[in-house]
């Protein structure tokens, strides 16, 4: 297997402010520093997969602007293929507005800006980057028809679907019916299965609605694996959190580039963790996303394949 993900996402420019908690409603606090980084769940999960020895083509859009143009060119440093990423002369690069408090923990909110003119008609005409992959990875920061679009075309080339329902919304039972593994976090879940709050409810919601395979991410709990009716918890590692934010994208990335190389669910799951456990250790999305040696490295140290 060739190692190629299709990745039809979001890029966006991440606005950083650390505070020493986040602030009430109508509440002004002071922060420390600001910083900048390069993200969008699409451009950050692309970031993980190229870091980790993927070969990626991403479908997207960013604005022509200085944040487009610097975007455009950080995905193409770590081998992101950018072909079928357009510039909109319309709407500018989306950003991300992020709050980390002095556990790092994060509050995000996103403007879309580009990301929500992504199309059925751009991933149609991105067509020839289905071609010879293995697998989609997409998530919600785009309009759900481009996704629909997307996982058509992986059904007519042969690629599993991942999809990573962040930032969360309902979803309708046809589409969750082709995904292959749904990567939701606890959140996420919850609010696919109509707010039931209970875990293996939710779980069972989610699977009636179609999705019969859920990789559900639970931050410092590790991840559950629910293939059909087998049930199976992997702990998270042990890590001194710095930054939060992309943890679930670093998971997702190396995910996808794990199934891609013909690794089992379990085994593409023990990378997930593994790459989200590296990434909050540092600071930033894309800059927090491990290179290969570094994660074997990691699991070598702890006794995993």
């Amino acid at each position: 297997m060739s190692g190629t993900v299709v990745i039809v996402g979001s890029l966006n420019m991440d606005l950083v402010v650390r505070a020493p908690r986040h602030p009430q409603p109508g509440e002004t606090i002071i922060g420390s520093d600001f910083q900048t980084f390069p993200g969008g769940k699409g451009a950050n999960q692309a970031v993980a997969v190229a870091r980790l020895g993927g070969k990626v083509r991403m479908i997207g859009r960013v604005g022509q602007d200085a944040f487009g143009e610097a975007l455009l060119a950080t995905v193409a440093q770590d081998g992101v293929d950018t072909t079928y990423i357009r510039r909109d002369p319309d709407a500018p690069t989306g950003v991300a507005l992020i709050t980390l408090d002095a556990a790092g923990q994060n509050t995000i909110v996103v403007a879309s800006g580009a990301n929500w003119r992504v199309s059925a008609q751009d991933v149609y005409a991105a067509e020839a980057a289905f071609k010879g992959a293995e697998v989609l990875l997409m998530q919600l920061e785009c309009p759900l028809d481009a996704v629909e679009a997307a996982t058509d075309l992986a059904h007519r080339y042969g690629l599993q679907v991942v999809l990573n329902p962040a930032p969360a919304r309902p979803l309708p039972p046809h589409l969750l019916a082709r995904v292959d593994y749904l990567l939701p976090n606890q959140p996420e879940l919850s609010l696919l299965a109509g707010g039931e709050s209970d875990r293996e409810a939710a779980i069972r919601s989610v699977q009636a609605m179609g999705a019969r395979n859920l990789v559900v991410t639970l931050g410092e709990e590790g991840a559950l694996l629910a293939i059909g009716d087998q049930r199976e918890h992997l702990p998270a590692y042990k890590v001194t959190v710095v930054d939060t934010v992309a943890a679930g994208d670093a998971f997702a990335g190396a995910f996808a580039l794990a199934l891609s190389e013909g690794k089992s669910v379990r085994e593409a799951a023990i990378w997930g963790n593994a790459a989200g456990a590296i990434a909050v250790t540092r600071p930033g999305a894309q800059p927090s996303m491990p290179r290969r040696d570094e994660l074997l490295q990691f699991l070598k140290e702890r006794g995993q394949p």
